[in-house]
């Protein structure tokens, strides 16, 4: 019974800490600690393997999987305070065409669904209004600031039609429906963590 009690324990500390597990020390815009902060976005079998791009665009690091980390927000000077305060985010190639396609204001061309893991969350958006993007005290009405996530973005944004839209009862919902960016989002462990009065 110890034993099990104690793997458990260790199980259980890993799964909650993980993510934060060896953080370089030194500079947070050097590209060993955004190479760290950007693929522990996604789970270790998809960051390690995963292309880097750096806060200024170029690529720090070449992969081999055909995914692809990086922030979503700019980086200040100095670099991010901590990994959530970037937006990370590791993506598939149709996801990437969907993110740029969103930060250019275009129609998203993908040739399937694509998929983002975002395990260190966001800033935060309007659940139905673009463009909203780490606007937290804004005053948005359906402002929700996301912690560890998974996404799903459709080829076909019409498929998510009758999809629940409400982010607060813990099940995947609609974001930006009746737009050409509408997406799924999937609420992973401690996904209000930032936003608790969100929370079911």
């Amino acid at each position: 019974m110890f034993k099990k009690f104690t793997i458990a324990t260790l199980i259980a500390l890993f799964v909650s800490f993980g993510v934060n597990a060896g953080e370089p020390k030194g500079s947070h815009a050097s590209s060993e600690w955004q190479i760290w902060a950007y693929t522990t976005s996604a789970p270790s079998f998809i960051g390690d393997f995963a292309t880097v791009i750096g806060g200024d665009g170029s690529v720090i690091r070449e992969g081999t999987n055909g995914w692809r980390c990086e922030a979503f927000m700019p980086m200040p000077d100095g670099g991010f305070g901590m990994p959530h305060d970037a937006a990370p985010a590791c993506s598939d190639k149709n996801a990437v065409a969907w993110a740029i396609a969103y930060k250019a204001g275009t129609i998203p061309e993908m040739k399937g669904d694509g998929w983002v893991w975002m395990n260190h969350g966001d800033l935060g958006v309007d659940n139905f209004t673009l463009g909203t993007d780490g606007q937290k005290d804004a005053g948005h009405a359906h402002y929700i600031e996301s912690g560890p996530h998974l996404m799903l973005m459709p080829k076909d944004p019409s498929s998510l039609e009758g999809q629940s839209t409400d982010f607060t009862t813990g099940a995947p919902y609609v974001m930006f429906k009746g737009t050409p960016y509408a997406h799924l989002m999937i609420p992973l462990v401690d996904y209000y963590s930032y936003q608790p009065e969100s929370s079911p």
